[in-house]
């Protein structure tokens, strides 16, 4: 399939309360990474899209999942989704040492993020 799934993130106005919850709901490991100005979670499944946690960095809005959809041009598709009538959260961002993501909002209003890879 074009475009697979490849991180699904957790947007959290409490994340060690998601995480209590998840954890024992899921058999997932989570792993805390320290990102200098924040700690993001992994979320390892063993098979399958794993994904992260991370406080909701936008004050106000409620917890909400992102799904990440792989790309080969992150500035490109981003583009692309603008001119087909999307709303652009978060503009091209650079993710050190792992690759680029934005986040757009669909005409219908559904949230999507778009992930292209570092080179390797």
């Amino acid at each position: 399939m074009g475009n697979p799934f490849v991180h699904i993130e957790l947007a959290s106005t409490d994340v060690k309360k998601a995480k209590s919850f998840y954890g024992s709901l899921f058999d997932w490991k989570l792993e805390d990474m320290d990102m200098g100005n924040m700690t993001y979670t992994m979320v390892r499944v063993g098979e399958g899209t794993g994904g992260g946690m991370m406080q909701h960095p936008m004050k106000g809005e409620p917890s909400a999942w992102v799904p990440y959809v792989l790309v080969g041009n992150v500035t490109a598709a981003t583009a692309k989704a603008k001119s087909l009538g999307a709303k652009i959260i978060r503009d091209v961002a650079e993710v050190p040492n792992a690759g680029s993501f934005s986040i757009i909002q669909d005409p219908t209003g559904a949230v999507l993020g778009l992930w292209q890879e570092k080179a390797k």
